[in-house]
Formats: C-alpha cells, sequence, structure tokens
C-alpha cells in the first residue's frame, strides 16, 4: 500500500490534480487530442547558448527587444498567467532572448520579474542580432520581428517542433503559431490550455508505452 506522505499529496495537488481537472471541465477544440505541430524547422536554442536546448523540455520562447521596459508589462503577464502556473511542472522552462549589449536591461527586467516569482526557470539568453533574426526566421512567424522584439511567445515541445492551433478562430487562415503576451485573456484561454493538452499528450503516451511493456511481459514477449 502506497504511504501519503506530505511530499507525495504536494506532488499530486500540484501535478496530476490539475490534468485530471482539465481533462473534465475544459471544452476546448484541441481537448483529447495532439496539439499540432505547426512548424518541424526551428534551430535549437543550443545553437546560441550550448547550455540551453529544447530537446526533452517544454519551452515557452520570447524576444525581449531592445526596449524592454516599454514592453514590460507582457512579461509581467507571462509570468504571472502561464510561468507561475507551470513552474513545478517536470521540464518546463521559458527562453528570453535579446541582443548583446542589452544585459543591463535584460537585468532590470529580471529584477522586476523576481520580486514576485522564483527565476528557477527562466532563462535569459543573450545573442547577436545576426543568430536572433536567424532563429525568429526559423519559427516562420507571420510577424515581423521589430527591434529584435515580438508580443508573441512560442511554443516548442520536447522534438524542438514549433506547437499552436490550425482552427483558431481568431485568425482568418485558421493558424495561431504565437501567442500574444499582452493578452491576458489569450495568455489564459489559450496557451495555458495548450501547454496543459502537450502535458497530457506526453503523459498519455507515458502511459501506452508502460501498458504495452505490460502486456508484452504477460504473453512473454
Amino acid at each position: 500500500m502506497i504511504k501519503l506522505t506530505k511530499k507525495r499529496i504536494v506532488l499530486f495537488l500540484l501535478f496530476i490534480f490539475p490534468l485530471i481537472c482539465f481533462l473534465i471541465l475544459s471544452t476546448g477544440t484541441n481537448n483529447f487530442t495532439k496539439l499540432p505541430v505547426v512548424n518541424k524547422n526551428v534551430i535549437d536554442i543550443s545553437t546560441i547558448d550550448a547550455t540551453k536546448t529544447f530537446k526533452d523540455n517544454i519551452s515557452i520562447v520570447c524576444f525581449l527587444g531592445e526596449d524592454m521596459d516599454s514592453n514590460k508589462g507582457g512579461f509581467l503577464n507571462l509570468n504571472e498567467k502561464i510561468y507561475k502556473k507551470f513552474i513545478e511542472y517536470n521540464n518546463f522552462q521559458i527562453i528570453a532572448i535579446y541582443p548583446k549589449g542589452k544585459e543591463k536591461e535584460a537585468k532590470e527586467i529580471e529584477k522586476s520579474i523576481s520580486a514576485f516569482t522564483d527565476m528557477v526557470k527562466w532563462n535569459f539568453i543573450a545573442a547577436s542580432k545576426d543568430k536572433i533574426t536567424l532563429f525568429y526566421n526559423s519559427l516562420n512567424a507571420k510577424e515581423t520581428l521589430s527591434n529584435y522584439y515580438s508580443s508573441k511567445v512560442f511554443l516548442i515541445d520536447r522534438n524542438g517542433d514549433l506547437r499552436g492551433r490550425i482552427d483558431d478562430e481568431d485568425n482568418v487562415d485558421g493558424k495561431l503559431l504565437g501567442y500574444n503576451m499582452k493578452s491576458v485573456s489569450e495568455l489564459n484561454g489559450k496557451l495555458k490550455d495548450d501547454v496543459l493538452v502537450l502535458y497530457y499528450e506526453y503523459y498519455a503516451a507515458f502511459k501506452e508505452k508502460n501498458s504495452n511493456k505490460a502486456d508484452r511481459k504477460e504473453v512473454g514477449l
């Protein structure tokens, strides 16, 4: 019999219980299905910072730009509505890319965000402007990168592929490649749901894999 320790109860409440509630209560179009892969050609973040990678992680990528203070509200929204929700989830990270030479401004943004949360899964990465442009272009985003800043954030899966929506009602072509961090409703109503769908996708695949192993063991394979 499994002993219910305080640690197990906390882990259940933080991870398993939210997933169960999401599956029961949510009514979005992406429920119980895999979140679409909308681009398989994303450059790995390790080409910019060798200590970081998209592999085996669920990553939210944002571009801080050159005028970070003017756009600070969006980063605070992202922290409040998404980061705090998933900070306890395994292999979750936020990648915040900014131009080299803007370290002081990046530190100020980090300081502003850290007043409200533990920064352990925020990763601030400086890069040359050429590398930022090259990386951003690999996302095939609809919007152009303005002064190395984008109001959109991007969801990258464990294989380094861009995830999004192909039937989004707010886009004429149905494609949602990035999520507007200036919009609390979009972060709450779309990005949060899609991250949960992605986690459930991996959870379901893990269960299926273990179930298949058990079946093969029973028949002596």
